[in-house]
């Protein structure tokens, strides 16, 4: 070994951390959940992930384990209690008081929608820490004072975030390298080119009395190309407008 700069440095070098989820729960049992079956599974056993959970509940105070309160000002429900949960937060926290790069993601249905550009975004950092809420919500000073990221998946309301964030997590975790088998699966999917996804089929090439479109079977690639992307702008402009209209933007701006 040596410090000239022009001689190689032959050290051995660490191998990169796999991409890490770690999750604060009232029900950490709810986990690996479905993020342990097929190959999200099979991906966390062969290291290109990891999961850990945290039981908020550990951090109660009393001998009840007490970790909700009822709603400052009146209102039905309980609230997540700040002290308890900022510790549960703070275990997971380095010396300087940050999560290595990872953003401390809080699942809420009042949160930004998740997308697929922040779902690459996260995929493509060192991980992520999640914050699963339960019963009316979490303490709204803990989510300032922790400057938590409000996600949702969608316009609706669970138990708990515990489902939300394994959703998340798979969504990350299905782009990592080496996770999906052929790697042209993660960019002919839905949302990749702001568009939904093309119809599949797949043998027997009659059933029921229907059959395979025709394109599918007579080997001209660009011929199938151009169909499978009518047929995504005719569902995309038929099932989300939304998504249509900003597809139309961005091709008007190019």
């Amino acid at each position: 070994m040596s410090d000239d700069p022009h001689i190689p440095d032959e050290r051995p070098r660490a191998a990169p951390s796999p991409w890490r989820a770690t999750v604060l729960s009232l029900y950490p049992d709810a986990f690996p959940g479905a993020l342990g079956a097929s190959i999200i599974g099979a991906a966390e056993k062969n290291g290109l992930w990891m999961l850990d959970t945290v039981d908020i509940r550990d951090f109660a105070t009393n001998r009840h384990r007490t970790v909700d309160g009822t709603p400052a000002g009146g209102g039905a429900g309980l609230v997540l209690k700040p002290d308890i949960s900022a510790s549960a937060i703070d275990s997971v926290a380095g010396p300087d008081g940050t999560f290595g790069g990872r953003p401390l993601i809080y699942m809420t249905p009042r949160g930004k929608p998740l997308t697929q550009d922040r779902v690459k975004a996260l995929a493509a950092g060192p991980g992520l820490v999640c914050f699963c809420g339960r019963f009316e919500g979490l303490d709204e000073r803990v989510i300032e004072a922790r400057q938590m990221e409000e996600v949702s998946i969608g316009d609706f309301v669970l138990a708990g975030g515990e489902v939300a964030a394994q959703a998340m997590i798979e969504a990350c975790v299905r782009l990592l390298p080496g996770v999906l088998g052929n790697s042209d699966s993660a960019t002919e999917e839905s949302f990749e080119t702001g568009l939904l996804e093309y119809p599949l089929y797949t043998r027997p090439r009659e059933w029921e009395g229907r059959d395979i479109p025709a394109i599918l079977s007579s080997g001209d690639h660009g011929a199938v190309a151009r169909w499978r992307l009518e047929r995504s702008k005719e569902i995309t402009k038929a099932r989300r407008p939304d998504l249509w209209d900003a597809y139309q933007k961005r091709k008007s701006e190019t």
